[in-house]
């Protein structure tokens, strides 16, 4: 019975194993185990009012249970399906980490348990549970155990997002330090551009870009210019000057410049940071910028990917463009953006 490892572990409350383990015995009363006993009643599944009870149909088949299987599903981007009550634990044996393969375990003894505390709900109570409520629930067991537990997740991305869908902070292993980045929309009457620039060696080209949103992450217009011959230095600068000078001539007096380059928010402080070819443009940006209120801030690259993918676009162009919609290539980072979707950064020490 590999499965009994499975079903039994110390991170998932034991009252919540049991249920599992009649399961998977065949112990649960449903009608068609009452019939076998020589109770003699008319049977209907309390859940879909569809089908006969019996144990398969109740825990896999019945449209109820289904809406949460599927649920689990989209949660581990996976198909699943159970032929037969055994193959439900095959799920955890793709390899998962352990501190995954706990959330997961959990969350299937999770969904077993709210399915029959759903039904005993209908039979007994006359009270319908909703099969969103009933993730509610599954979803805070789960929390519960794999949040409770020490085991270590590994540095694959599907799994965090396994992870986050299921509410589960991540340990991450010792040698690696993960970081959740999330892009924010600026505060009311305020103007946020995420800039940036983009170099190449060969051949020898620079491009840099902004992109503006206001407080409810609609986009407001970007830019985009090559350069020429510069590094990333050049080009990340050249974008931050942009978007100032752009705002200036907007007449926007509450600007927030965001940029993935520690060294232009230091040259904001410092001028020693900037080349000489740009030292006097990038005087009067500070003259501009002393006349509205102005905030400069760094945010990592997992954050600031659409001005990322914009400044990828420049380094084919020889010249400055306006776009005054989402270009098609950054739309779906523009998205993932405004709906405040998760990035994550990896560290190795």
């Amino acid at each position: 019975m590999q499965w009994a490892k499975v079903v039994w572990s110390p991170n998932i409350p034991p009252s919540k194993s049991l249920m599992a383990w009649r399961i998977m015995h065949d112990k649960v009363p449903v009608d068609d185990k009452l019939k076998e006993r020589g109770l003699s009643l008319p049977s209907m599944c309390s859940l879909c009012s569809l089908h006969e009870e019996s144990t398969f149909h109740l825990f896999f088949t019945c449209s109820y249970a289904s809406h949460l299987w599927r649920w689990f599903a989209a949660a581990l981007n996976i198909t699943i399906s159970f032929p037969t009550i055994d193959d439900l634990w095959k799920v955890c044996d793709r390899g998962w980490s352990p501190q995954c393969k706990i959330a997961i375990q959990a969350a299937i003894i999770g969904i077993l348990n709210a399915i029959w505390s759903s039904r005993n709900n209908a039979r007994f109570n006359n009270k319908i549970i909703h099969w969103r409520n009933a993730i509610s629930q599954i979803i805070s067991s789960v929390s519960l155990s794999a949040n409770l537990s020490r085991l270590a997740t590994s540095s694959s991305i599907s799994e965090f997002t396994i992870l986050k869908a299921l509410n589960v902070s991540i340990n991450p292993p010792r040698s690696l330090e993960i970081k959740e980045v999330i892009w924010h929309p600026p505060i009311q009457n305020w103007i946020k551009c995420n800039c940036d620039g983009a170099a190449i060696s060969n051949p020898n080209k620079a491009a840099c870009d902004g992109i503006f949103r206001n407080k409810d992450a609609q986009f407001l217009g970007g830019f985009v210019e090559g350069l020429g011959v510069g590094n990333s230095l050049f080009a990340e600068l050249s974008g931050a000057m942009r978007a100032i000078e752009f705002a200036k001539e907007k007449n926007w007096r509450n600007f927030w410049l965001e940029t993935d380059s520690m060294s232009v928010v230091l040259a904001f402080k410092s001028q020693s940071f900037v080349p000489w070819q740009l030292k006097n443009r990038w005087r009067n940006c500070l003259l501009i910028t002393s006349q509205m209120n102005f905030l400069v801030s760094h945010i990592y690259r997992e954050g600031n990917a659409c001005a990322d993918a914009l400044a990828n676009i420049g380094l084919t162009l020889d010249n400055y463009v306006y776009y005054y919609s989402i270009p098609l290539q950054v739309k779906s980072d523009y998205v993932k953006s405004t709906l405040g979707w998760s990035n994550f950064r990896f560290n190795h020490s």
